[in-house]
């Protein structure tokens, strides 16, 4: 069985309340919540918060979710996300996690499902870790228009690029061992998962917030 970790911390900066704040018709964070408990192969889903209990509401009522006050020390803009991780996983008696974002609530329950089948499949010799990524071909280029994956001089169709993925902080699947070993999230040896670019959606200003609202209406 799987272990889920949703962390969730009570301000941010860009979109204030942004967790807790109504989108296409409940709180941000219950999209995700609602779709990690519908998985049968995640049997508990770990909340570590330094909000209050009360602004959850019903949600708290499913028995897979466990409520996680953040210790003091791991509060704060400028915290690694991988501390609060191992805080986590040293909690739980699972082996295997799967970490994601309330920020990513496009994420679908099949591709999930997908994401974890493929980690439980692969050989554990040649695999350690999953993690997400977006497709992307085009013409990139580092500050001071220093091309990345194409020559300006000779110009390609977009479609014959080399492709460049972007890890997107959906979805990460990995064993507390190799965690407790490298002390991140991705292994020496990762899966690339491709998640579909309209699920891959991660809301971290007020234009992405817009974005992931009209997507979401579509889905309702």
């Amino acid at each position: 069985m799987i272990t889920a970790l949703l962390p969730m911390k009570l301000n941010s900066e860009r979109v204030p309340n942004k967790n807790f704040k109504v989108i296409s018709g409940k709180p941000l964070f219950a999209w995700m919540l609602e779709t990690l408990c519908s998985i049968d192969l995640i049997d508990r889903v770990i909340i570590n918060t330094d909000a209050e209990k009360d602004l959850f509401g019903n949600y708290l009522d499913n028995k897979k979710i466990v409520l996680r006050k953040r210790a003091p020390y791991l509060c704060g803009d400028m915290v690694s996300m991988n501390k609060i991780i191992k805080d986590d996983i040293l909690s739980d008696e699972n082996n295997a996690f799967l970490m994601t974002h309330t920020t990513n609530p496009l994420i679908s329950k099949e591709t999930v499902k997908k994401a974890i089948d493929i980690f439980t499949q692969r050989d554990k010799i040649l695999y350690d870790s999953l993690y997400s990524a977006t497709r992307f071909q085009g013409r990139f280029y580092y500050e001071g228009s220093v091309a990345i994956n194409h020559d300006p001089n000779e110009l390609l169709r977009t479609q014959d690029l080399p492709t460049v993925f972007l890890e997107n902080s959906c979805l990460y699947l990995f064993k507390k061992d190799i965690f407790l070993q490298t002390n991140t999230r991705i292994g020496k040896k990762p899966i690339l998962f491709e998640t579909p670019q309209l699920e891959s959606v991660d809301i971290d200003t007020e234009d992405d917030w817009l974005v992931a609202s009209l997507l979401l209406s579509q889905k309702r």
